[in-house]
């Protein structure tokens, strides 16, 4: 007997829940819970695949602080304490908020599985869980490509291995050649912030803008943060802001909340 949690301000694209359910279900057990628990508007861009599996949404109170999480969690400790407890319980979310839940669950000999798109996983909960399921087709494109980008610096660094061989090894011909590879190492280092980041990339992140509808600026910015697309001290505001016809923010002054304009 499995049961599924669904974070669905988080798993909240109807082909990785279809994709989530199908991989639970390979394994030969059956899938008896089947829940979601998010936004009304999350739950309702869900309700086809939703019917299809027959899971059972759970709508969030609309607070100014998202209580999705909470409410969650609630449900599946009350779930683990009944007599007929599932055997398997898997969270659809890779949100490290359950990381709590997922240990105390396992103690009861629980087992726990995460069911997440690859560029939301929270690295430090990954090993919290017995087994981690990655869906979406676009997260494991971006995982392929990853690996090719050292390339280049390969070939970077063979040139500055020649340029040093050619040339004469004097001390007052070596020392500015240090400085110039530093500058050359430094300068990635200052446009990996949001310099390079893309609209299609954003929306990659944080699906739940396609949209169109209003999304909390910190759970946005938490997923940019997952995805390794905004440093930890990188602006924000200042990242959308670049793209002014396509994300609006609001409040204007001090912005606590974002929403997608397609052009």
């Amino acid at each position: 007997m499995i049961a599924l949690f669904v974070d669905a301000d988080n798993l909240n694209a109807p082909e990785w829940i279809d994709e989530a359910c199908q991989q639970l279900e390979s394994s030969g057990a059956k899938l008896a819970v089947r829940r979601a628990y998010g936004s009304a508007e999350n739950l309702k861009s869900l309700s086809k695949v939703m019917l299809a599996w027959s899971i059972r949404p759970f709508v969030n109170l609309s607070l100014s602080k998202n209580t999705t999480d909470v409410a969650l969690a609630v449900d599946a400790m009350d779930l683990a304490c009944q007599s007929v407890r599932p055997k398997v319980i898997a969270i659809g979310s890779g949100d490290a908020d359950f990381l709590p839940l997922v240990v105390r669950l396992r103690e009861r000999g629980i087992r726990m599985v995460c069911v997440s798109e690859r560029t939301k996983m929270a690295q430090e909960a990954i090993h919290a869980y017995d087994e981690v399921i990655y869906v979406g087709n676009e997260a494991h494109k971006v995982a392929e490509k990853s690996p090719v980008t050292p390339a280049p610096a390969k070939k970077v660094a063979a040139k500055k291995a020649s340029a040093k061989k050619a040339v004469t090894p004097t001390p007052a011909a070596l020392v500015p050649a240090k400085k110039a590879a530093t500058k050359k190492t430094a300068a990635p280092a200052k446009g990996q912030g949001s310099a390079e980041v893309s609209i299609d990339q954003i929306l990659t992140a944080a699906a739940s803008l396609r949209l169109g509808q209003l999304q909390p600026l910190a759970k946005v910015v938490e997923q940019l943060h997952a995805a390794k697309l905004l440093g930890k001290n990188a602006s924000s505001t200042k990242l959308f802001k670049k793209f002014p016809k396509n994300f609006e923010l609001t409040p204007t002054k001090q912005p606590n909340e974002i929403r997608y304009v397609a052009t």
